[in-house]
């Protein structure tokens, strides 16, 4: 149900980079509410009843939305079918127990600026976006705030600006969006993260795939308990300091430790920035499988992390970008960090400052060099 068969060509094209295979048709099932049409003409139905006619898909997607039972606390689900434009200074507002399946491309046009995104969700639970694919200039292409309870299956996203997919918690720091789940998101152009999340406890990823993204791959802050299947960035935050996969502001900090609770099955990186940068008191990471070449800064930073594993199963990393322990004065110095199973070419490994409790095994230099503590 969460996969996407091809509604256009931009769906097919992008459905063949590392796209789970399709289950089922898009729209195929029950449903509450409909939307249909296509460009300036759209209708939204429920049931018998016709909840609205007009040139807005956004205002159709709402009045649908809104047709939905008062108060449930059961899920109902719309579908869209057809292609449209939205503008990037509007949202349509998720509902708790809300899903949500987009059967076309939803373009977005214009120029915005604060949170506004074609699929918004602030202060709701169970909500679900089984297939959503966007093309233009949103500020955010999924934007989230303070939920509980998300799934999000397929996303495709081939954009000219904006940030991708957004959750986090911003709104009540106090309370943590919980129970997250995205299954796969694909996003090219954006001029931001492809994926990015602040706030989580309780973070399932299945594939991110970025594609010349203006910063990083998938970032994570402030994030705890996450797993990640792969994260496969190519041309990530070129010229910048962001990665292919970035952790922050004590992302995996739990309490006053960091156990291993962010883990992460593979990072690929080729070009851009950095391939993983561990910033911020950030740690509790662990990452089995590493691919990563041609970066234009480091190929991994580690600056101020604690209880980090990399490459807890293999890797390889091609310079010229280097793999870097290092630490800022500011925060306590890097500690407990694993860097093993890698094969390195045209590279090096530096430690500087010294680390507590580093340790450096079973790697390969092959025309690198290695310079640690």
């Amino acid at each position: 149900m969460r996969s996407l068969l091809a509604v256009s060509a931009l769906t097919a094209a992008l459905l063949t980079v590392g796209s789970p295979q399709a289950q089922a048709a898009c729209g195929d099932g029950s449903f509450n509410a409909e939307v249909t049409g296509s460009g300036s003409s759209w209708t939204a139905r429920n049931g018998s009843r016709t909840v609205y006619t007009g040139s807005s898909l956004r205002a159709a997607m709402q009045a649908a939305n809104d047709s939905l039972t008062a108060n449930r606390t059961t899920k109902e689900r719309i579908v869209v079918r057809g292609s449209g434009t939205i503008p990037a200074g509007e949202r349509y507002s998720m509902r708790s127990y809300t899903t949500l399946d987009v059967c076309g491309t939803i373009n977005v046009s214009g120029s915005g600026s604060g949170d506004y995104a074609p699929v918004y969700a602030r202060g709701v639970s169970n909500i679900e976006v089984q297939n959503l694919t966007l093309t233009g200039t949103p500020v955010y292409g999924i934007f989230m705030r303070n939920v509980v309870n998300v799934v999000i299956g397929t996303v495709n996203m081939r954009l000219s600006r904006g940030l991708g997919v957004r959750i986090d918690n911003r709104g009540d720091t106090s309370q943590r969006s919980r129970n997250i789940r995205l299954d796969y998101a694909y996003v090219q152009g954006a001029s931001s993260h492809a994926v990015e999340t602040y706030g989580l406890d309780g973070l399932t990823i299945g594939t991110v795939v970025a594609r010349s993204v203006g910063e990083s791959g998938l970032l994570l802050n402030d994030t705890i308990n996450a797993t990640v299947g792969t994260v496969d960035a190519d041309n990530a935050g070129a010229g910048t300091g962001y990665a292919a996969f970035r952790t922050a502001n004590r992302n995996g900090r739990v309490g006053d430790g960091y156990p291993i609770n962010v883990r992460v099955g593979q990072v690929i990186a080729r070009g851009g920035g950095r391939g993983i940068f561990c910033v911020s008191e950030s740690g509790g990471l662990q990452i089995d499988r590493i691919d990563i070449a041609n970066t234009g800064s480091n190929s991994i930073l580690i600056e101020n992390c604690y209880n980090v594993n990399l490459a807890a199963q293999s890797g390889t990393v091609t310079g010229p970008g280097d793999i870097r322990l290092a630490a800022r004065s500011e925060f306590p110095v890097t500690r407990d960090i694993v860097v093993q199973n890698l094969r390195v070419t045209n590279s090096a490994i530096r430690e500087s400052p010294c680390g507590t409790n580093t340790t450096f095994r079973n790697n390969t230099l092959v025309n690198s060099s290695q310079s640690v503590c």
